[in-house]
């Protein structure tokens, strides 16, 4: 049997870059600067500021996890994913730039704020469901744990870059009106009305557009089936409705999808309210806050790199279960941390602000725990993808991964709607983030059921 050809080294240089070019939409704008900003700025208080970006983040995550097996399944028929990235990365691009219209106390700022927000995020999940779909013609099998957690890895030092680029020239500590480097912010932004927070969606779009290019240039795409677009539409709901009575048949790759379904929501979640609950719990800023998250993404980065090494030496599902683990411990540590207490019952010193960065006890615990959660956020990503196309038959690769989307999608507005309703009811964002732990719990309780 003759090997089959894989493409040159340029074709995985694209392929990884689209990691690159993707978050900092994720860095900036929904986890360290963009997020907390319009939680605590553009809201009238953090607690409602959670909950509306806790609603905006699962109705998002409803709209993808209807669409993104269609969607991948129609790619299947039809062939080429290179234009539906086109498409989704233009919702990346224009979400992004919107988020420069969420002014303080401008008309529908709000609006412009969580609108942009959805419109990014669709785009981005959208548009990595075809990039993923794209692997198996990239690398063989026992070389795709590498390729996945190297994308990772990429990722999240583009994510560093830019965040620490947003840092320096951008986002503005809304005391001092300054920069991390103590300077005003670049381009003659306004620090009174926090523009360089709301440039950081711009920044992101930019940074996306240039980014994802040699994805176009160097990465060659699946060929083209021949059918029309309408034809690959009917055969692509067709082959769905095949594939989601198949996985009655297909005990394993059903019980995986459920597991991913349950922890990458707990995951998503824990995320998407980081900033949220350190400005809301700690009082931080734009500068605390992006040092956590220049910290946070230098040990991601780590991680996903490390993470890739084990995935090909274990195996994808060992390191899921481990970085489960991890997660569960340093969650229930985050949510036993406050102002005034660490662990739930230890009492310690609120810290003094003006004694410079992270002075306090619990603001040193909560930086810990955040670390633990990026060194396993990439390997647990990486080696979701990597197992997904271990238990998949490699004619079903896109369908499958609109499935992967779907599992990781389908309960998506669960989490960030359960963190939001509990934070309204208990006006307590620690409550409303622990409801988080039980996610990782019953995702690792399924996954070591998974045969590989």
């Amino acid at each position: 049997m003759t090997a089959r050809a894989y493409p040159p080294a340029r074709a995985r240089f694209g392929w990884i870059l689209f990691d690159w070019s993707t978050q900092p939409f994720f860095t900036l704008v929904t986890t360290f600067i963009f997020a907390p900003y319009f939680t605590s700025a553009v809201v009238s208080n953090p607690a409602e500021g959670q909950a509306l970006w806790g609603y905006a983040t699962g109705f998002a995550g409803l709209c993808i996890a209807l669409l993104s097996p269609f969607l991948g399944s129609v790619a299947d028929a039809s062939g080429p994913r290179k234009p539906w990235i086109a498409l989704f990365g233009a919702f990346v691009f224009i979400g992004c730039a919107m988020l420069w219209l969420a002014v303080p106390g401008a008309p529908y700022a709000i609006a412009f704020g969580l609108l942009g927000y959805v419109i990014a995020t669709l785009g981005a999940e959208f548009a990595t469901v075809f990039n993923n779909a794209m692997m198996p013609t990239l690398a063989p099998p026992e070389k795709l744990g590498r390729l996945s957690g190297t994308g990772w890895a990429v990722g999240y030092v583009g994510g560093l870059i830019s965040l620490i680029m947003a840092l320096a020239f951008l986002a503005t500590d809304p005391e001092t009106g300054k920069t991390l480097l103590g300077r005003d912010p670049a381009f003659g932004l306004d620090a009174a009305s926090r523009a360089g927070d709301r440039a950081s969606g711009p920044f992101a779009a930019l940074w996306f557009l240039i980014f994802v290019l040699p994805l176009f240039l160097f990465t060659p795409d699946i060929a083209k089936t021949g059918l029309s677009l309408r034809a690959a539409m009917a055969d692509g709901l067709r082959s769905l409705r095949q594939a989601v009575r198949g996985l009655r048949d297909d005990k394993n790759l059903a019980r995986f999808l459920l597991a991913n379904m349950i922890y990458a929501d707990g995951l998503a979640a824990l995320f998407a309210f980081a900033g949220i609950y350190a400005a809301g719990v700690f009082g931080w800023g734009s500068t605390q806050i992006g040092v956590f998250g220049i910290l946070l993404t230098v040990t991601a980065t780590l991680g996903a790199w490390l993470g890739g090494k084990a995935d090909d030496a274990f195996g994808p599902a060992p390191v899921i279960a481990v970085a489960l683990c991890v997660l569960i411990l340093a969650s229930i540590g985050i949510v036993g941390t406050g102002r005034d207490v660490i662990f739930y019952v230890v009492p310690v010193v609120p810290a003094d602000a003006l004694a410079g960065l992270f002075t306090g006890t619990s603001e040193r615990v909560y930086i810990a725990l955040g670390l633990l959660i990026g060194l396993v956020a990439g390997p647990l990503q990486a080696a979701s993808r990597t197992l997904l196309i271990r238990l998949s038959k490699p004619e079903k690769i896109g369908q499958n991964f609109g499935l992967f989307a779907l599992s990781g999608k389908v309960t998506s507005f669960l989490g960030p709607t359960l963190v939001a309703l509990v934070t309204g009811i208990t006006a307590s964002q620690r409550a409303g983030v622990a409801v988080l732990i039980a996610f990782f719990a019953i995702g690792l309780v399924l996954v070591l059921r998974v045969r590989r």
